[in-house]
């Protein structure tokens, strides 16, 4: 049997399950998955092994795929097979999950899937990114939120996430003089959160956790942000677990990026002497792998390939993607006008004053990954294979620049099925 045919009755089975939402084929692809050499996994003896300087040179990719999952999957694993690479992550936020309408369940079995229909074989790192607590729902009613919380992690993993962010920067209190009060309420729901994916995790596996001091778009992290919050967190984890292994800091972006009037991004200062600081102190102080930046796929190109010169640890990626898919030539103009219309009829009280039409579009067209999403899956095969290349070729380019080209062989050596 060819590999075409074979990835053809990958993409049907694929296409049944989202489009049904039947679990019984989620499992059937998994188990399809590991019978090919396929296996989620945790990335966390990589960076612990970047963390006692073992590996280093290199930032690792964390990818948001936010629509047309598998072909968007693929193109990722046809570039990271034709680059030996190895340590790459797919990623979703809690967030993204509400908008795009993909569960964890669905979400893991299309990244498989698209393995499977690439002839990957190795393990693949699936994480949980954001899972953030949010603000106004805590002020009303923290057990609830703390809940919901603990249910979705819990959901995560049983989809073979063995990669979580836990985001509770949201909680930090800027308005307390004192650092350790700022990072209380961070510190104390991240380590209940780490104990309680400790609790759950799957036998033989340690899931990677992160953390996050500085809510992205906020002011820029600092030292003492990064000691106090791990002065909190130690102590309410105790002595007995293993703690998070990495750290995600603020260094000037904003997920997204910001459109300008004319469609052009604004131009952003970067804190890389921020991102190499905490890098270094994660590693020395607190056996880490190191810090992580956020928000980077909107950023010029210049700029990717410092993040591996400065230590940073990972690199998270998403909005740049989503702009390949909207922006090409190969996306049907006459879609593309219904989701014009779609969004102003739906997001319209979201609009601020004096936004465009062109910034007001660009701020909420990740939303018509879920509105739309069947529509979006439909475009025509010839168009999806032409988007399918031009991300190829930017992922290529960010394997590149981010130095993760041949780390196959590294990521075969750390990380086993668990």
């Amino acid at each position: 049997m060819s590999a075409q045919i074979v990835a053809r009755e990958i993409e049907t089975l694929v296409r049944d399950m989202v489009f049904t939402e039947d679990k019984g084929k989620q499992l059937q692809i998994r188990q399809m998955a590991q019978a090919n050499g396929i296996f989620p996994a945790s990335i966390q003896n990589l960076y612990e092994a970047v963390g006692k300087g073992l590996h280093t040179g290199f930032s690792v990719p964390a990818m948001n795929i936010r629509g047309i999952t598998f072909d968007v999957a693929r193109a990722a694993f046809r570039a990271a097979m034709k680059n030996r690479v190895g340590a790459f992550v797919f990623e979703i936020a809690r967030s993204e999950m509400s908008y795009t309408l993909q569960t964890p369940a669905e979400y893991s079995a299309v990244i498989l899937a698209a393995a499977l229909a690439e002839g990957y074989k190795g393990p693949v790192f699936i994480q949980g990114d954001h899972i953030q607590i949010r603000q106004k729902n805590y002020a009303v009613d923290s057990q609830k939120e703390l809940d919901f919380i603990r249910g979705l992690i819990k959901d995560c993993i049983e989809a073979g996430f063995y990669n979580i962010d836990i985001d509770a920067s949201t909680l930090v209190d800027i308005e307390k003089s004192d650092l350790l009060a700022q990072q209380e309420l961070n510190g104390l729901v991240t380590a209940e959160m780490t104990k309680f994916i400790r609790s759950i995790q799957p036998k033989g596996i340690t899931v990677s956790v992160g953390g996050e001091i500085g809510e992205i778009g906020s002011g820029n992290s600092t030292v003492g942000d990064l000691r106090a919050f791990m002065t909190v967190y130690r102590k309410h984890l105790g002595q007995t677990l293993k703690g998070i292994s990495k750290i995600s800091v603020q260094t000037g972006t904003t997920h997204g990026g910001i459109a300008l009037p004319d469609g052009t991004m604004a131009k952003v200062q970067l804190d890389f002497a921020t991102l190499e600081k905490m890098s270094k102190i994660a590693q020395a102080e607190y056996a880490m792998g190191g810090a992580v930046q956020h928000g980077a796929s909107t950023l010029p190109d210049e700029m990717f390939n410092l993040f591996p010169k400065v230590g940073t640890l990972e690199v998270h990626l998403a909005t740049g993607f989503q702009n390949i898919i909207f922006d090409s030539s190969n996306f049907p103009k006459p879609l593309l006008e219904e989701i014009h219309t779609g969004l102003k009829a739906k997001y319209s009280s979201e609009r601020k004053k004096d936004e465009t039409d062109t910034q007001f579009y660009y701020s909420t067209r990740k939303k018509a990954f879920g509105d739309f999403k069947q529509k979006i899956w439909n475009i025509a095969p010839a168009n999806l294979q032409k988007i399918g290349q031009e991300l190829e070729e930017r992922f290529a380019q960010l394997y590149y620049k981010l130095n993760v080209v041949n780390t196959r062989d590294i990521v075969d050596k750390v990380i086993k099925p668990g």
